[in-house]
């Protein structure tokens, strides 16, 4: 939509494949392989439906499948590393292998990004913006090694809402601030960072609405504009707004979708593809006229 040309960015991939922002918003569609993800989980756990799925979504017109091993629902205790590699291992090797759209991978563990980068991703998408406290650096360093895209995700320990301060906008732009240090001191280029403003992590409904509403705050930092990703599909924010349960938040997904990509999200990040490309592609035909 109108303005995005202020983030243009274009990406040559470790897999050869390439991507670019700043024109129309992309789709990225989820391919979660965990059995207890809060939407779908377990309804891609064999390999084949996983694949399965992807072509469905490839078809459907998306630009790019983020593959995820590990659950990162409310309440999730995190799985070591060996495992989570072990789990994400078939799906990624056989996705890379015939998967013509770049490959983001779901995780937050500097080891697991590393395989993954090895079996065929393209882009890091870490929730915790290169800042997970048990690994310090670490993340920062394999983005830097392999030179790709990071997705750098909002996050907060816990549910200490407080210290927001009142203004969660402004602690996101501080926490950004921290992971542009970490990634500049690392040798990551500040081209290479997607930002992602964490809806539905470690904030109250009132949080997150608060977030979509002054979305546009967080495309520019210290003079600098960034590409944003928004992903709010199926969340708590929807289901506690309009009292529905997880299979019933199309409506208020579309309409999240529809609003970010107003706001300059560049990104949408969505478990239902085909829906949310129309109206976006709807929305963008209105406004662009």
């Amino acid at each position: 939509m109108k303005g995005r040309s202020l983030a243009k960015r274009h990406y040559d991939l470790p897999s050869g494949k390439s991507l670019d922002l700043g024109g129309r918003t992309l789709i990225m569609g989820i391919l979660n392989v965990t059995p207890d993800s809060f939407s779908d989980g377990g309804k891609w756990t064999a390999v084949e439906d996983a694949l399965a799925h992807a072509r469905q979504m490839v078809e459907e017109g998306a630009d790019i499948i983020d593959i995820g091993a590990e659950s990162s629902r409310p309440g999730f205790v995190p799985m070591p590393a060996e495992e989570e590699i072990v789990r994400l291992t078939p799906y990624l090797k056989a996705l890379a292998a015939e998967c013509p759209l770049p490959i983001s991978v779901d995780t937050f563990k500097a080891e697991t990004a590393e395989a993954a980068l090895e079996m065929g991703a393209d882009i890091l998408n870490d929730i915790w913006g290169l800042q997970y406290r048990e690994e310090p650096g670490e993340m920062a360093r394999v983005a830097a090694h392999y030179q790709v895209p990071v997705i750098a995700m909002h996050n907060q320990k816990g549910t200490d809402y407080q210290v927001y301060n009142g203004d969660v906008v402004a602690a996101e732009r501080d926490f950004f601030r921290h992971t542009i240090e970490l990634a500049e001191a690392a040798g990551i280029s500040r081209e290479k960072l997607i930002f992602d403003p964490g809806v539905g992590f470690g904030k109250t409904v009132a949080d997150n609405l608060m977030v979509m509403n002054r979305q546009e705050e967080l495309l520019e930092i210290d003079g600098f504009r960034y590409p944003l990703l928004l992903g709010a599909s199926r969340k708590s924010v929807i289901g506690r707004t309009l009292d529905l349960p997880v299979e019933e938040r199309l409506e208020g997904t579309l309409a999240t979708s529809v609003i970010g990509a107003m706001k300059g999200a560049d990104i949408i990040r969505v478990h239902d593809v085909k829906e949310n490309l129309r109206a976006i592609r709807m929305a963008e035909a209105i406004i662009n006229g």
